[in-house]
């Protein structure tokens, strides 16, 4: 473990020389990749350092514990415990900094909801989980762009493709990949039967033109009108944009904007993205032969939360969560389920670390 410090506080003091370069300055590229490996360093480096502090109030207070009078001997025991806590909570918080970091975690993502088993319910479901996302990434000072949108005569989404951008964006909405189930009364039930419904969720790191190869003689590019529910034309002139990778068949399309070029430069983000994801799961298939589908076929059994209305309860089948309070949950205050996700994680991997 030490080593890895050491390596930490090397690097971190390499890169402060090398920000106060003119060079740096100079390039703005340079400038990001910097920042983004200081600012990943940074948990490690502060951590060490109230460490260190904390040992040496830990140290000083023992040595004032043996004093001949009781009244200073009795504070310096009192201080000694507490500094004695600090060393430890800080030790674990430097155990949980150290370890292996997901390289997508300060990534953008590409999110895609779609709805599952259950018709009209269902896709009334992909809707409100699509609002859901949308409040949260609003309180986190995420920002969300609509890709592709699909709506139902109902309100619903059949499908909805759309970018968060900020900060951690993939470390605080990658959990929430896979089949996520409804039951409630839907609005459109005379007789007060609980429906069954489920809707898919993928997240998707968004990647860079240098995380993934495209070549443009591998695309089919399909310039067309905008369509709304139901397939009425809404744009007279044809802005949209439908991109298919011919060796994989993956299909983007994207017909948020009015402009015919951001619409392209939107579906390219879209495939990039998809086209990386696909290549991070062959190469976890190759480690692991059981690993599963992120999404799955939308099937009820392969649900990872279940939203419960006439209980008011949400479960998080993964790791045994229960929340209660769906209406503020729906209303995007899901940052306990986050945390707790978040919080599952670290654990197994300090687990797997044998820290």
């Amino acid at each position: 473990m030490l080593d890895r410090i050491g390596s930490a506080i090397k690097r971190s003091e390499e890169i402060d020389a090398l920000l106060a370069s003119p060079d740096a300055a100079a390039d703005p590229s340079q400038l990001s990749r910097l920042g983004k490996e200081r600012a990943a360093l940074a948990p490690v480096v502060s951590a060490w350092k109230r460490l260190q502090a904390a040992k040496d109030d830990l140290a000083d207070a023992d040595a004032l514990a043996s004093d001949s009078d009781a009244d200073m001997a009795a504070l310096a025991a009192e201080e000694a415990e507490r500094a004695a806590a600090e060393v430890e909570r800080t030790e674990a918080e430097l155990r949980a900094a150290l370890l292996p970091r997901d390289p997508n975690d300060s990534k953008n993502v590409v999110m895609e909801i779609r709805g599952g088993t259950g018709g009209d319910e269902a896709a009334l479901f992909a809707g409100d989980l699509f609002r859901m996302y949308q409040r949260y990434a609003q309180r986190r000072g995420l920002r969300v762009d609509i890709v592709n949108v699909s709506e139902t005569e109902q309100g619903g989404l059949r499908e909805v493709v759309y970018g968060v951008e900020g900060e951690g964006a993939y470390r605080l909405l990658k959990h929430e990949s896979g089949v996520h189930r409804v039951q409630r009364v839907p609005a459109t039930e005379a007789q007060g039967r609980i429906h069954t419904s489920t809707a898919t969720v993928a997240v998707l790191p968004e990647a860079d033109e240098v995380d993934v190869n495209i070549r443009p003689e591998d695309l089919r590019v399909d310039i067309f009108h905008s369509g709304g529910p139901g397939g009425q034309n809404v744009n007279k002139v044809a802005t949209a944009v439908r991109v298919v990778h011919n060796p994989t068949g993956i299909m983007v399309v994207s017909q948020d904007e009015r402009s015919q070029l951001r619409n392209k430069t939107k579906a390219m983000t879209v495939l990039r993205s998809r086209l990386y994801e696909l290549e991070l799961r062959e190469r976890q298939a190759a480690t692991s032969a059981a690993r599963r589908s992120q999404v799955g076929a939308g099937d009820r059994s392969e649900k990872i939360r279940t939203y419960n209305f006439p209980q008011d309860r949400l479960t998080d089948h993964r790791i045994g969560l229960s929340a209660h309070g769906l209406q503020e949950i729906m209303a995007g205050q899901i940052d306990r389920v986050v945390d707790a996700l978040l919080a599952d994680e670290q654990t197994r991997l300090l687990a797997e670390s044998g820290e």
